[in-house]
């Protein structure tokens, strides 16, 4: 005996609610991991953008270290190098991984400056100097904002529900942007007067 039409029919609505709420919530889960991937999209995009304002004082500071900075030239080829490096650079590991090599490059250079009294008194390298340690400061700052956005989106696909939608949705995690063990600590880069150190052409 076939069971009544009006059981049929609640049947279907029964199972047509189960995949109906099953939809919605696959959407809601969609949805939510779309947000906190932008959330890391976005944090990046700070950093982006500041380390290209970084970048694009890199020129003008070799300009400003070659006449003095004999001894250095590896060192300012190296940044240029960098510079170089991240404006051809695709991916973010290979982004952060080039503007490791420039943040180490800047440190030396400031560090180094401390031998050149001549250098140390030329307004524009001191310009120079303080906006790139201002904008360092700003992408420290950015940095711990980007990696906070970045452990939140890495997390919420590791967890149950979402991790069996991120595989389905085609989510992956993704990378920090970590500094290099040697460029975490900051250079001194506060120049005392009076210092007995070699000058220019010596």
């Amino acid at each position: 005996m076939s069971p009544p039409y009006g059981t049929s029919l609640i049947a279907v609505f029964v199972i047509g609610l189960i995949f109906l709420s099953c939809l919605i919530y696959a959407v809601v889960i969609f949805n939510e991991l779309v947000r906190v991937r932008n959330e890391t999209d976005r944090a990046w995009s700070d950093i982006d953008v500041l380390l290209k304002q970084r970048h694009d004082q890199i020129p003008n500071l070799v300009s400003a270290c070659q006449g003095y900075m004999q001894y250095e030239r590896q060192t300012l080829t190296e940044l240029t190098q960098a510079r170089a490096s991240y404006a051809h650079a695709t991916s973010l590991p290979e982004k952060a991984a080039a503007a490791a090599l420039a943040t180490g490059a800047l440190k030396t250079i400031f560090a180094t400056a401390e031998n050149y009294p001549e250098l140390k008194a030329n307004q524009t390298f001191l310009q120079l100097l303080n906006s790139i340690t201002d904008l360092e400061e700003r992408i420290a700052d950015r940095r711990e904002f980007f990696n906070s956005a970045i452990a939140t989106y890495n997390t919420r696909l590791r967890q149950f529900p979402e991790v069996f939608f991120a595989g389905i949705f085609g989510f992956r995690s993704r990378d920090m942007f970590q500094a290099a063990e040697g460029d975490r600590a900051p250079v001194d880069v506060t120049f005392p007067r009076g210092t007995d150190s070699p000058s220019r052409g010596a």
